[in-house]
């Protein structure tokens, strides 16, 4: 597929497209552009709505709007945000700021439907729910299109369902909603226009990344494995961190955590902890650092959407999964758990924890004093810059390469844009609970994880 990405995206002819990936990429224009050609080829029986987030980021859409449709003959109707052309195609201007906002478009009607900075929506459930609003009687094709740079809160799903299963400019059927989508990638290299208008363009943004190489990359190259302004972006390195599993030393301390969830994933984590001897793999790790060995994410296949199964069949399957493979033969220790399971059902009079423990399946609480969320956050950034260095020092954090659901979620978590030290709530942060949970103690220095000494 040759040209540039605009022209690229605007002649697809694919149902579902994700365009961008960088700063800088022209990605509003090309979107506009698109809608345009759209219109043109369809009329009157085009009808589209281009969404947001919030308000102010669909007036600043409105600014580069303001700008090009006039010269087609567009007129912009205020009182209903809503574009007018000559030969009668319309343009909805919206903002979707909460998922429940969705509803008010049942039963509606459109043949293009654009939403811009699609990462910024946590969830593709709003936006699955209007794409069912993509229909014509006239027979006009109809298309979803979106935008977006890596980072958000959505990041994971988007990188998910458009980056992930087929390389760039490259087509692929989704099996599920029987739709074929694209991801067309664009960066500021693409954008000559921008280049020549603002030459000091970029050097504005490597200032505001103040020396962020990895914000860099993803600002400028669109990386999806970095995350723009995550959590753990200086800290991360997946050639470091991520490594082979090994049979746990018996003399190390094993345990497991867990983070409950229904219709969002559960995740339970197991943990050695080492007491400074050699590794099979021949390192010697400093006393205390901590490996994440095995796992169990309860989700259905989609980012952040649970499995639903109940108390008693997780711990069925917590005690099946201790008997198999790194796990096998290893004495595993009670570890911490989010404290919400211990809240009894008050129409069967039992908690979550007291179904598992029958079932064989005990845990400790878990840190959930005032402040220990974003602690634990700079704590885990903590174990993981220490597992950086050569030679390493102090206590680190390793991971095992079987460990897929870690690896998918947690490097990528977000910063929550009204407290930038922790992460976003609505990001699919449960893998990532689960590892605050375990980083709450040293068990090396004290013989038993309840009894452990706080990480200071």
């Amino acid at each position: 597929m040759p040209g540039t990405p605009q022209e690229v995206m605007i002649a697809c002819p694919f149902e579902d497209l994700l365009f961008g990936g960088a700063r800088g990429g022209g990605k509003t224009y090309g979107m506009l552009g698109d809608w345009l050609s759209h219109a043109d080829l369809y009329g009157a029986n085009a009808y589209g709505v281009f969404f947001r987030k919030t308000y102010p980021e669909l007036e600043q859409v409105q600014e580069y709007a303001q700008k090009i449709f006039p010269l087609v003959g567009g007129v912009y109707k205020g009182d209903k945000r809503t574009w007018i052309f000559p030969n009668g195609a319309k343009l909805k201007m919206r903002y979707l700021e909460r998922d429940s906002d969705a509803d008010r478009y049942q039963g509606h009607e459109y043949t293009w439907m654009c939403f811009e900075e699609i990462v910024n929506w946590a969830s593709p459930k709003p936006i699955d729910k209007l794409r069912a609003c993509l229909r014509s009687g006239a027979g006009v094709p109809c298309y979803f299109r979106a935008t977006g740079n890596p980072g958000g809160v959505g990041h994971n799903w988007v990188k998910a369902r458009y980056v992930d299963p087929a390389p760039a400019r490259t087509p692929f059927y989704d099996e599920e909603q029987k739709v074929t989508r694209i991801y067309i990638p664009a960066t500021l290299d693409d954008n000559t226009r921008l280049l020549e208008a603002d030459p000091n363009y970029w050097k504005r943004i490597e200032a505001s990344a103040n020396g962020d190489e990895q914000l860099l990359r993803a600002w400028r190259y669109g990386d999806w494995d970095i995350v723009a302004g995550g959590m753990l972006d200086d800290v991360f390195d997946r050639t470091r961190h991520i490594i082979k599993g090994f049979q746990i030393p018996f003399s190390w301390y094993v345990d497991r955590t867990f983070d409950w969830g229904s219709s969002s994933p559960f995740s339970v984590i197991w943990w050695a902890e080492s007491d400074g001897t050699t590794a099979p793999n021949g390192i010697t790790y400093p006393r205390g650092t901590v490996f994440a060995i095995s796992e169990w994410y309860g989700w259905n296949g989609k980012p952040n959407e649970g499995n639903k199964l109940l108390a008693h069949e997780i711990a069925d399957g917590i005690i099946e999964r201790e008997q198999l493979g790194v796990l096998k033969n290893l004495i595993i220790n009670d570890g911490a758990a989010d404290t919400q399971i211990w809240q009894a059902d008050p129409l069967i009079g039992i908690s979550i924890a007291d179904e598992m423990a029958e079932r064989g399946v005990s845990w400790l609480k878990a840190d959930k004093t005032p402040g220990s969320r974003k602690q634990g956050w700079q704590r885990l950034r903590r174990f993981l810059k220490a597992a950086k260095q050569h030679p390493m020092e102090d206590a680190g954090l390793f991971v095992f390469d079987n460990c897929t659901q870690w690896i998918r979620t947690v490097p990528v978590l977000p910063r929550y844009e009204k407290d930038r030290d922790d992460v976003d709530p609505k990001a699919e942060d449960h893998a990532g609970d689960a590892t605050r949970y375990r980083l709450s103690y040293a068990v090396q220095d004290a013989g038993s994880y309840e009894t452990g000494v706080p990480y200071s």
